[in-house]
């Protein structure tokens, strides 16, 4: 069957299409990140520690730490070869569908995406898109306005069948485009009411499921032109008109109906004179009916005039009952110009328009007159849409004397914005918290409903890019009362952050007519679940009848082989099917599983035999075992022999097969009923297959499941699960994977569709955030022999905190995860520690609060009920085989209260006793633990006053049962410690010294004296929370913390001064650091002042990295910070608290680092040692010489001398030494 084009040239060449056609297809490259050449060897046994759910190393350029959306967008997805999840192209709103346009020649042309989206990978793209595996690239797909919910790619016939709620030309809710042509129309210009599934038969037809009852070209509504469009507000203007007092106003004849000459009534044209009268609205509109009053002032009048719709500039082709024949006529068509009649008999003339065309303005051009000149007494325009617009100007105007016409009632802080790129003006509100939670903006939309029946009903938002509002947008709760008596409707929120004007159905089904006792009422509120400073915007809601009379009930079986169009639905089996279901069908999904249609939606039959799903077997519809289900049907997917089943059910539909809850599957073969689990608590939206290394690394089909559900039900020896209504079930398995102890990642979000793409990894659709340790949460082993994260072998439960909290404060603790940890081993005890805020599980099935034990044997235990729940650990520390562990502690530890800090015996397993004694303090926590070397005292930081009865803020020390006060003058807040040598020991935080600010402050030992760091109080722009050694005497270290700005600082003390890293963009604004660690590496680096070129400075936190993004941990070399780890925690990027080893870093053996003072004397004796290798090579060089000129011994003996002597005088030889001044003279 022909299928007529009704794409524009230039949209054609737009289009350029496929050019398109894709190559072979490899999928997208992923870009390998060079390694970091860790080298872990010296430290032993690593491990890390946060706030995560999920984390992995970076190793793909594509990587990110974005979770996944929660504003109603979506983004199409593909899998790194890591196992990672990364968005491709996002979308500024829902995709619904897609499918791969393979041409009948094998050739791929993109896949065809769609969706209620306005752009896809940052290019406008009202609601489909071509998108290109290879390159990522965008090719939008003009032509539709309103949303796609299924495509259907069909290579047979080079086609693609696209259906929703939309319209597009001649064709509304259904659609094709056709190889390389572009938009086409169906023979039967769609339907009457929105199509949400499409799907091939096995007879290969194509069939259509949704909410119509009739074709596109084959119904209208019983009551056509219901709503009038407002002219009262539009801006009216004129051309050639008279100067006569009281008719030279072109608005005289606006909501004039009486037809009555004169002045302030009629407008008139100069005599003899052509002319025009125009109006300019602020708001789009498609009018299908024009209503004109013809004056007969003086016998005057217009005779032929034409429409011209802008801002197209087109001329409107329209037809008119002739009131001589009173037969439908044509306009002129030369040059589309209608006749007024001169019958003053006669009230009004209606004119119909030929084509639905969109326009904002119009103008009617008088070219011929009656009498003198032209004129007019009244005008009116009609539509089929009904819309309700949120600026109350814009509804019917009042003066048309419609008793129950609609309007709109605004409430709060809103004011009109201009229609801009948007379809019409709408209001604007900016909202404070306050605002939000006490619901003081609203909109109340009631539109003109003159006919009950069937409606689909859509809120349009306009969108954000157009008035700046994109990062200040919100989310609008809509709920409707559409019957007299019904049920208050309420849909899912509308995320308001589209860039274009967007397009929600929230409704369909029976809409009762307006009485003086009911009215259909959409209401829209800001969501209660927002911060401070949103924007809310309204706009306007349309309600579309759906219930023509047309034959059909909600499914339509199209041949396209046919070579005319059938409307003899009764030799369609598909169609003959839903004329048999009870009026006002919803079909929601369609698939095909052996050779049998499988069709689900909301409907019964008319005997009431089966309800929501059934079959259509060998021309015949045939009930499943049961009588189907109980409820709605929303999703299917074919696995196998098994059709996947979501919804909102939770039978069968005679009650006799329960554990169906929201999903479920039907066996194709055996003709059966197959339990999954025991469902889900909610409703199920979508079901997509995705494939996950489920065992032993191999990859494995898994069905996800999709909706609105907060529970995983319990069934067997499962127990229920909480989730944010996503769940993975495993078909092997036969269980979920939230329930199983399996080797692979974490994943959380939501998917929306799923399509495969010969040679390449399927492509996703949805937001979903993934990450690569399987089983890690909060605590994870680091490796440099493979470089990996590996779990630590203990489940840590997910807490639910504000994303703001931070592990480490200065003062007052408000964290989750896991914070700190140690390993400890002494002879046979082997113990890994993990503290912080979270509750994990024993192996024994307890429940394991804040601190918990990992022993060699990998079994997990905890310390027992004593403390209070909401303890938090934050520093931990090991003296012989004596824990000690501080933080926001409190409890009854042997009956006596512990506050701040506890001392746990571990070869034991039990509180050691006696406990220190309690310190004390308006915020009591310990920050920082550290043991000095060669001693037994510990040194305990933080925040308190006393220990016991003994005043010792900020730090306290504690040795042979008792505490002491080191040194004096110390306050505020300690946040770490470490130690320079044997007898000095460095703390920071936000601390004073005799009353003086500083961030930095030492203690000698020996003088039992604190000192302020020098320049630590200025050039340090905030308190210290992190701090670690730079070279082995800690004469030189690394500090970080947040500046009083707010922003992140990170700073090098090099023994004499403070130099600064990250003033200069290198961190962004967001960055919270928490840890830093020293580490080796296998290759140097590049020379710099800053790091040894053989290590890495490690950075943990919450790190923002321009030009990168969200970070948990950067390393940095002395120049440049490079992503090392990434993580998420919920919805939200996650964070390293810090690394903690077995064994301590050793700057001589990791990349050479030496003492200033090793080096003098390492240059001395080199400096000696070259001496002599001269001084040994100059003689054996001189020896060489001699032998080489001939070399003779000395005489032996020499008698001439001793004769000689005898003649000079000792006196003349000795007697002037003693003359002063003199030199000696020989």
């Amino acid at each position: 069957m022909r299928l007529t084009s009704f794409i524009s040239p230039a949209a054609a060449e737009l289009v350029f299409l496929i050019q398109l056609l894709v190559p072979s297809t490899q999928g997208v490259a992923f870009d390998p990140v060079p390694p970091p050449n860790l080298n872990l060897d010296q430290l032993g046994r690593v491990a890390l520690t946060g706030n995560f759910d999920s984390i992995s190393l970076y190793t793909y350029k594509q990587q990110t730490e974005s979770a996944f959306s929660s504003n109603g967008s979506q983004a199409l997805i593909t899998q790194l070869p890591n196992g990672d999840f990364t968005p491709t192209a996002t979308a500024d709103a829902y995709i619904k569908t897609m499918c791969p346009f393979v041409m009948s020649n094998g050739q791929l042309a993109g896949v065809v995406v769609g969706g209620n989206f306005t752009s896809l990978g940052g290019i406008e793209a009202q609601g489909v898109a071509m998108y290109d595996p290879n390159t990522s690239k965008i090719t939008p797909l003009p032509g539709l306005l309103g949303q796609v919910s299924v495509v259907y790619c069909d290579q047979d016939t080079n086609t693609v069948y696209v259906g929703g709620d939309f319209k597009g030309a001649d064709s509304t809710n259904a659609v094709a485009w056709v190889g390389m042509s572009g938009w086409a129309n169906l023979p039967f210009a769609g339907f009457n009411g929105p199509v949400d599934s499409i799907t091939k038969a096995p007879n290969g037809n194509i069939i259509f499921g949704g909410t119509f009852t009739g074709l596109g070209n084959t119904t209208a509504p019983q009551k056509k032109d219901q709503q009038i469009i407002n002219i009262s507000s539009a801006n009216i203007s004129s051309g050639s008109t008279t100067d006569r007092a009281g008719f030279n106003d072109p608005r005289n004849i606006i909501c004039k109906t009486a037809g009555q000459d004169g002045p302030g009534n009629t407008w008139l044209l100069e005599d003899k004179t052509p002319g025009f009268w125009r109006a300019d609205m602020n708001f789009g509109y498609q009018p299908t009916r024009l209503r004109i009053w013809n004056t007969h002032q003086d016998g005057r009048g217009t005779k032929t005039f034409r429409f011209t719709a802008i801002p197209i500039n087109g001329i409107m082709n329209m037809t008119y009952m002739d009131p001589v024949t009173n037969k439908k006529t044509p306009c002129d068509a030369s040059g589309a110009r209608c006749p007024l009649s001169n019958n003053a008999s006669l009230q009004y003339q209606d004119f119909t328009f030929v084509n639905n065309v969109g326009m904002s303005a119009f103008q009617i051009d008088i070219s011929d007159w009656y009498g003198d000149g032209g004129g007019l007494n009244g005008i009116e325009l009609f539509q089929d849409d009904i819309y309700a617009y949120a600026v109350p100007d814009l509804n019917e105007p009042s003066c048309a004397n419609i008793k129950l016409g609609s309007n709109s009632t605004p409430t709060g802080p809103w004011v009109t914005a201009p229609s801009g790129q948007s379809g019409s003006q709408y209001l604007k509100a900016d909202l404070s918290l306050q605002d939000v939670q006490s619901a003081k903006a609203s909109v109340i939309f009631q539109p003109d409903i003159k006919q009950k029946g069937n409606y689909s009903v859509t809120v349009y938002t306009p969108g954000c890019l157009q008035d700046n509002s994109c990062s200040s947008r919100g989310i609008a709760n809509v709920t409707g009362i559409f019957t007299e008596g019904g049920a208050l409707i309420s849909p899912p929120q509308i995320y308001q952050t589209n860039n274009y004007d967007k397009y929600d159905q929230i409704y369909s089904g029976p809409v009762d007519v307006n009485s003086d006792s009911f009215r259909a009422t959409v209401t829209l509120t800001p969501s209660t679940q927002q911060g401070d400073g949103i924007t809310l915007v309204a706009q306007r809601v349309r309600f579309a009848p759906t219930n023509y009379t047309g034959g059909l009930n909600g499914i339509f079986e199209f041949d396209p082989n046919q070579g005319t169009m059938l409307t003899d639905f009764s030799k369609s089996d598909y169609d003959q099917a839903g004329m048999n279901l009870q009026p006002g069908a919803i079909i929601t999904s369609l698939a095909v599983a052996g050779g049998v249609t499988y069709v689900g939606g909301n409907f019964s039959d008319t005997d009431g035999k089966f309800r929501n799903i059934f079959s259509v077997t060998d021309g015949n519809a045939v009930s499943l075992p049961n009588g189907g289900l109980n409820a709605p049907v929303a999703a299917f997917e074919v696995f196998g022999d098994l059709l996947y089943v979501g919804g909102n059910f939770t039978d069968t539909a005679n009650g006799t097969f329960p554990g169906l809850n929201n999903f479920a599957a039907y066996n194709t073969v055996s003709q059966s009923w197959v339990a999954l689990g025991s469902g889900v608590r909610g409703r199920v939206n979508t079901i997509v297959p995705l494939e996950l290394n489920v065992t032993d690394n191999q990859p494995e089909t898994c069905i996800t499941v999709n909706g609105n559900f907060d529970q995983l039900e319990a069934f067997g020896p499962a127990p229920a699960v909480s989730v944010q209504g996503f769940g993975v079930w495993v078909p092997s398995r036969q269980n979920w994977l939230q329930n199983l102890n399996l080797n692979t990642r974490t994943i959380s979000g939501q998917l929306s569709t799923t399509t495969n793409i010969t040679g390449s990894n399927p492509l996703l659709a949805g937001t979903i955030s993934s990450q690569g340790v399987p089983g890690a949460q909060d605590a994870v082993s680091l490796t440099s022999k493979p470089l990996q994260l590996n779990s630590l072998g203990i489940k840590i439960q997910p807490q639910q905190v504000a994303p703001t909290m931070h592990k480490r404060a200065v003062s007052g603790q408000n964290v989750t995860g896991a914070v700190t940890g140690l390993f400890h081993k002494n002879g046979k005890l082997n113990v890994t520690v993990v503290g912080g805020h979270f509750t994990a599980t024993a192996s024994n099935g307890s429940t394991i609060n804040n601190l918990a034990f990992i022993n060699g044997t990998g079994a997990v235990s905890g310390i027992g009920s004593e403390l209070d729940n909401d303890s938090v650990f934050l520093a931990l520390n090991m003296q012989a085989d004596i824990l000690w562990a501080g933080g926001t502690i409190s409890g009854d530890v042997d009956n006596a209260a512990v506050n701040g800090l506890i001392v746990y015996d571990l070869a034991h397993g039990n509180f050691a006793s006696p406990q220190p004694q309690a310190l004390s303090g308006d915020n009591v926590a310990v920050n920082a633990i550290t043991t000095r070397p060669k001693s037994t005292q510990v040194y305990v930081g933080g925040d308190f006053d006393t220990a016991g009865s003994l005043p010792c803020p900020s730090v306290c020390m504690f040795d042979e049962g008792q505490w002491s006060q080191p040194g004096s003058g110390l306050g505020g807040s300690v946040a770490a410690l470490t130690w320079q040598g044997n007898d000095k020991l460095l703390a920071g935080g936000n601390i004073s010294v005799n009353g003086n600010a500083t961030t930095l402050a030492n203690y000698d030992t020996k003088k039992s004296q604190w000192t302020p760091l020098d320049d630590a109080g200025t050039a340090v722009p905030g308190p210290v929370t992190a701090l670690t050694a730079a070279n082995d005497d800690v004469s030189q270290f690394w500090v970080a913390g947040k500046s009083t700005n707010g922003s992140a600082f990170l700073l090098k003390y090099d023994g004499s001064k403070f130099q600064t890293i990250g003033d200069n963009g290198m961190l962004g604004d967001q960055t919270t650091i928490q840890g830093l660690s020293m580490l080796s590496l296998n290759d140097d680096h590049d020379k710099n002042d800053l790091v040894p070129q053989g290590m890495t400075l490690l950075i943990t936190g919450s790190l923002n990295l321009p030009n990168f993004g969200n970070a948990s941990a950067a390393l940095f070399n002395g120049t440049t910070f490079a992503p090392f780890i990434l993580s998420t925690s919920g919805n939200s990027p996650g964070s390293l608290s810090q690394l903690f080893s077995e064994k301590q870093v050793n700057f001589k053996s990791a990349g050479g680092y030496i003492s200033t003072g090793l080096l003098v004397l390492i240059g001395l004796a080199c400096a000696l040692g070259t001496i002599f290798l001269l001084v040994v090579a100059g003689i054996l060089l001189e020896r060489y010489r001699r032998r080489a000129a001939g070399y003779q011994p000395a005489p032996t003996s020499y008698p001439e001398k001793t004769a000689n002597m005898g003649r000079i005088p000792p006196e003349d030889l000795f007697g002037r030494l003693g003359q002063r001044g003199n030199t000696p003279l020989l």
